[in-house]
């Protein structure tokens, strides 16, 4: 696929990066030359220095010929133009705009006889929900919604007193009969370990778990990895994130914000309710922390725009007493050395915003695309078109389908909207047309293999 990319920020060069990594054509267009040669000597890609509003540097870089453009610079307006130039001009079939301002959702602007917007990714939103069902399921390290929300994969490591250390997952499928959920990979020191009924759990591994909306707290209870809900939250920066998320917490949680800028103090005690608590500081001041209780949170979340605040102001806090710590970190190579240290997670808005972009990078159809494991595996959710002439799922057992070693079928939503329910397919589960089914891929070089499973065949009417 040839794709343009507006924006050489560390949104942009996240999504260069994991599109280079599958085989696209890319092409990155940036005002600044030393930047494109940083990227272009580290990435394989073309850069084009210029203004990627004007149409005569679009044509230099190829958007006649183009796929996909994605315009992900800093500033709504400059993607906004850049994206009603691109396919008024040049009719590129796709467009991807990144908004910090949701106001442009409103209305038509964003249709075909406005910006001509395909689809709006705004990372600040996308990190916000991320945070909150970190929230609402606190003994996760990650979790992801399938199918409208039908269906949740939870990402979970193993502590002591869990129901599955030591034990193999027939052992802890004996014990809970009962409850529908599947385990589609185990990782113990960053390595997969071979899946099956005889596969031994130990402390300190991390565990994927699929299951319905309504059964996941039940399988994360029955993991028995102990965690009190989350009642009392701290969160070091106001920024767009932090207002955001505050306003979610309202009356849910006893929420305080530290801000080390006045004037925004000010701003988001006019915006946040009463009982929201926004302190003037900063959040790496051991003073103020321990002055606010930071030992009695159940939830410690830095947020400001600098990686090294972020990373000390969580690793005090933790130290402080705080149950939990989350630490957002632009630089994705800050998140990767932080996995498993004193910050409990580490979260790169980049890589949380990714999938939304792989979406339309992904052939057949497939409904969403969600990254795993700082990008180096996926989950993917697939309709299953056609019927057993014209389709590789329709009218086939789960055990017949043809899946690259390691990828696995976590689970199968069936039905629309009320309707819709969950299963955990067995081996002789048969895939229905219409079905959405989630299958776990342990590496992006099986991933063209998967999609080839959602494309019908030529024959297909």
């Amino acid at each position: 696929m040839r794709i343009l990319i507006l924006g050489a920020g560390r949104v942009g060069e996240s999504v260069a990066e994991t599109l280079v990594s599958e085989a696209n054509d890319i092409t990155l267009i940036n005002d600044e030359p030393q930047r494109l040669r940083e990227l272009e000597e580290r990435l394989e890609l073309r850069g084009v220095t210029g203004n990627g509003t004007l149409p005569s540097v679009l044509r230099g870089a190829g958007a006649e010929d183009c796929d996909l453009f994605i315009a992900a610079t800093g500033h709504d307006a400059t993607n906004l133009v850049a994206c009603k130039v691109a396919h008024d001009v040049f009719g590129i079939p796709t467009t991807i705009a990144r908004l910090r301002s949701m106001e442009f959702g409103e209305g038509e602007l964003l249709g075909k006889e406005g910006f001509a917007v395909d689809r709006v990714i705004c990372p600040e939103e996308s990190v916000t929900q991320y945070l909150q069902l970190l929230v609402d399921y606190p003994e996760a390290l990650q979790v992801v919604r399938f199918s409208q929300g039908q269906a949740h994969m939870a990402v979970v490591r193993v502590a002591a007193g869990s129901a599955l250390a030591g034990r193999s997952i027939a052992e802890f499928r004996a014990r809970q009969p009962e409850l529908p959920m599947r385990i589609v990979a185990v990782y113990r020191d960053d390595t997969e370990q071979p899946l099956g009924p005889d596969t031994r759990v130990l402390v300190g591994d991390e565990i994927f778990v699929l299951a319905g909306r309504e059964h996941l707290r039940g399988a994360l209870h029955a993991i028995g990895n102990p965690d009190r809900q989350v009642r009392r939250v701290m969160l070091a920066g106001g920024g767009r994130v932090g207002l955001r998320l505050a306003r979610q917490l309202a009356g849910r949680c006893v929420v305080k914000i530290i801000e080390a800028d006045r004037k925004r103090c000010d701003y988001l005690a006019g915006e946040l309710p009463a009982d929201t608590l926004v302190l003037h500081g900063d959040g790496s001041d051991e003073d103020l922390l321990q002055d606010e209780d930071v030992g009695g949170m159940d939830l410690f979340i830095a947020l400001t725009s600098d990686d090294e605040d972020n990373i000390l102001s969580s690793m005090l806090a933790k130290r402080l007493g705080a149950r939990r710590v989350i630490s957002l970190v632009n630089r994705r190579v800050y998140a990767e050395l932080l996995a498993g240290s004193t910050i409990d997670i580490a979260i790169s808005p980049s890589q949380v915003v990714i999938g939304e972009l792989l979406l339309h990078v992904r052939r057949g159809a497939v409904a969403a695309v969600h990254s795993l494991r700082r990008g180096m595996a996926e989950a993917l959710e697939g309709i299953a078109r056609g019927d057993a002439k014209t389709s590789h799922l329709v009218g086939r057992r789960v055990e017949q389908i043809k899946l690259p070693a390691g990828a696995r079928v976590g689970a199968i939503v069936r039905g629309e909207d009320d309707a819709a329910r969950t299963l955990v397919p067995r081996h002789d589960t048969v895939i229905e047309e219409n079905d959405h089914v989630i299958i776990f891929v342990p590496s992006k070089r099986m991933v063209r293999e998967v999609e080839k499973l959602f494309q019908v065949r030529a024959t297909f009417l």
